[in-house]
C-alpha cells in the first residue's frame, strides 16, 4: 500500500468512527451505514463523499465522509461542495417548466420560434425540433456529438457552440433512437435566456436554488476553482488515484454546472419527493410540470447486466425531461447520474417509498456511488443486506482485465519499434512516416469544430486544436499514414489516432481521428471530425 493510500485508509477509518453532520438513526438509517460507506471509499479509492438521504419527508442523513483532497486531512462535511455534473439537467428542465407554467413557452413549440438563428444539419429537423426534443436525447445526433466544442474547455462562447451544431451530421433519423448528448441542453439554456431575459445562471439561482433553500450551492463550473469548502477532483492517472484539475468552463453550465453538497441536495430531494412543493407549502412548480419531468419520452435500450448485478437489470428504462425512469424490484425509480473530471454522482428517488438518495463523490468511481445508493435502497425496501461493494468490485476487476487484454491486442506503441526491440540482435529501427514530416504541416479545417494546426520543426510534429488550448500534443508516428496524438496534458486520458488521406498527386486531402483507448470519455468525439486543408487558391 502506497503512503497516500495508507493515509487515505486511516482517515476513512477515523471518519467512519465518529458522528457525522446529521445522521438520524432514529429515522431508520441503515445501522451500519458509516462502516459500509468507509469500506466503499477504501475499496474504490474515493477520497471523499457527500451523502443525503430523505425518507417520509424527513432528512435522515446529510453528511460528509472522507477528505476533500488526498494529502490534506481536511474532512468533507455536510457543506462541502461537489460538482453534480449532469444531475444539473433536471434544474434546466425545471426552469423550462416554470416558463411553461407562466405561459411563455410550450413544451412542443419549435425551438426556432424562440431562437430563429438556430439550425441543425437537416433542415427538416431544424423546423421540427421542439423544446421537448432538446431534453430527451432523440435528435439524431450521435453519443456526445459536438462535445469537442466545449470539452476540454474551449474559447468558443455558448452561442458560437449552438450555431456550429448546424454542421454536425446526424447518425440516426430524427426521434428514432436514444443517444445521450450535452450540447442541446446548452441550446435549452439559450431558450431560457431569450424568453426570461435572464442568463441561465441567474434564472436557476434565483428561481430555483434560492426558493428551495440551496443557498450554499453554485451554478457555475468555474466555482470549483474558487477555493473554500470545495472537494478537490481526483482520478486514476497511470494507475494511481491523484488530484487533477477541475473542469472550469462555464459554456455548458445548463448541462452540468451546478456544485452542491449534502445539506442542499437533501432539500432538493424533499422538493422532488413532494412533486414541487416547498417547505412552506407553496410550490416551486405544479403537479403538471412534475408529470412532464417524470414521464418517459425516449425509450432507453436495456443492455446486458453482469451476473453479479443481475438484480439491477430493469424491466423498463427510459428518459424523461432531465431524468431517467426505470424500475428496481417492482418500484418505479427516478434517477440520474453525473460525471465530470474528478466528480461523479448519483441522485435517486422512489416516489412510492417516499425515499430519496444523493451520493456525490470526488473520484471517478461509479461503483462507489452505486454500491452505497443501492445498499440504502435495499434497507428501506426491507430486503436482505446485499454486499454491493463486493459485487461491483468483482465486476470492475473483470472489466479492467478485459480492457487490458483488448489494449494488448491493439498496442499503442509504434509497431516497427516494438518489433525491433523484440528481435534478438536486430538492428534498432524506428517506424518512419512515408513523407518528410514537413509535408504534414499545415492548417486543417473541420466544418463543425473549426481549425486544427500541425507544425513540424527539427523532425518533430506538433498538433494543436486552435479553439481548445488543452488539445496540444506531439504527433508520434504509429504506422503507414497514421500517427498518435499524445496530448501534453496527460490528465486528458484521450490520446487519439490521426490518419492522413492523400490525393493522387501526393498532397494531403483529409485527416481523420479516433480515440486510442476504449476507456476514453465519449465527449471526446474525435471520430466525428473530418479535417481538410483550406481550399486551394
Amino acid at each position: 500500500m502506497t503512503p497516500i493510500l495508507r493515509t487515505l485508509f486511516l482517515l476513512l477509518l477515523a471518519v467512519a468512527s465518529v458522528p457525522g453532520d446529521l445522521l438520524a438513526q432514529t429515522a431508520g438509517a441503515p445501522p451500519d451505514l458509516d462502516a459500509y460507506v468507509g469500506r466503499a471509499l477504501k475499496t474504490f479509492e474515493v477520497p471523499g463523499m457527500a451523502l443525503a438521504i430523505v425518507k417520509d419527508d424527513a432528512v435522515v442523513a446529510a453528511k460528509g465522509y472522507g477528505v476533500r483532497k488526498l494529502g490534506d486531512p481536511t474532512l468533507v462535511d455536510s457543506k462541502t461542495l461537489f460538482g453534480i455534473a449532469s444531475n444539473t439537467k433536471v434544474f434546466t428542465t425545471t426552469a423550462l417548466g416554470l416558463l411553461v407554467e407562466e405561459g411563455k413557452i410550450k413544451w412542443d413549440d419549435p425551438v426556432i420560434r424562440y431562437l430563429p438563428w438556430f439550425q441543425m444539419w437537416d433542415p427538416y429537423v431544424t423546423r421540427e425540433l421542439t423544446i421537448r426534443d432538446l431534453l430527451v436525447h432523440r435528435s439524431g445526433l450521435g453519443l456526445g456529438a459536438g462535445d469537442l466544442l466545449w470539452w476540454p474547455p474551449s474559447t468558443y462562447n455558448r452561442k458560437e457552440i449552438a450555431r456550429r451544431l448546424r454542421y454536425v451530421r446526424p447518425v440516426t433519423s430524427f426521434r428514432s433512437a436514444y443517444a445521450y448528448d450535452n450540447v442541446l441542453y446548452l441550446v435549452a439554456g439559450e431558450v431560457i435566456e431569450t424568453v426570461s431575459g435572464q442568463s441561465w445562471e441567474d434564472f436557476v439561482d434565483k428561481r430555483i436554488l434560492n426558493k428551495v433553500g440551496m443557498t450554499t450551492s453554485s451554478v457555475r463550473h468555474s466555482a470549483a476553482t474558487a477555493g473554500g469548502n470545495i472537494a478537490a477532483t481526483h482520478a486514476r492517472i497511470d494507475g494511481k488515484v491523484r488530484p487533477i484539475a477541475p473542469f472550469d468552463s462555464d459554456n455548458t453550465n445548463p448541462a452540468g454546472g451546478i456544485n452542491s453538497n449534502a445539506q442542499d441536495m437533501a432539500k432538493w430531494l424533499q422538493v422532488l419527493l413532494k412533486q414541487g412543493q416547498l417547505p412552506d407549502s407553496s410550490r416551486l412548480f405544479g403537479a403538471a410540470t412534475w408529470r412532464q419531468l417524470t414521464t418517459i419520452v425516449t425509450p432507453v435500450p436495456i443492455g446486458i447486466v453482469p451476473l453479479e448485478l443481475a438484480a439491477l437489470r430493469p424491466n423498463f428504462s427510459g428518459y424523461a425531461l432531465g431524468l431517467g425512469v426505470r424500475d428496481y424490484r417492482g418500484r418505479k425509480v427516478i434517477t440520474h447520474t453525473g460525471g465530470l473530471p474528478g466528480y461523479v454522482s448519483r441522485v435517486l428517488i422512489i416516489p412510492e417509498e417516499r425515499l430519496g438518495v444523493a451520493v456525490l463523490t470526488n473520484q471517478e468511481s461509479e461503483e462507489a456511488y452505486d454500491s452505497i445508493a443501492y445498499r440504502i435502497v435495499d434497507h428501506y425496501l426491507g430486503l436482505p443486506a446485499a454486499d454491493w461493494i463486493a459485487a461491483f468490485d468483482k465486476v470492475r476487476a473483470g472489466r479492467l482485465a478485459e480492457t487490458t487484454t483488448t489494449e494488448k491486442k491493439a498496442p499503442v506503441a509504434r509497431p516497427a519499434e516494438t518489433a525491433a526491440k523484440k528481435a534478438p540482435g536486430a538492428r534498432e529501427t524506428i517506424s518512419k512516416p512515408p513523407l518528410p514530416v514537413e509535408r504534414y504541416a499545415g492548417t486543417y479545417i473541420d466544418e463543425w469544430y473549426g481549425e486544427m494546426v500541425i507544425t513540424a520543426e527539427k523532425g518533430l510534429i506538433t498538433i494543436r486544436f486552435s479553439k481548445t488550448p488543452a488539445l496540444t500534443g506531439d504527433l508520434v508516428h504509429y504506422q503507414h499514414d497514421t500517427f498518435i496524438a499524445r496530448w501534453k496534458n496527460r490528465e486528458l486520458r484521450a490520446d487519439a489516432y490521426v490518419t492522413f488521406g492523400f490525393r493522387p498527386d501526393g498532397s494531403i486531402e483529409q485527416v481523420k481521428m479516433q480515440a486510442v483507448s476504449s476507456k476514453t470519455d465519449f465527449s471526446y468525439d474525435f471520430q466525428d471530425l473530418l479535417f481538410r486543408p483550406p481550399p486551394r487558391p
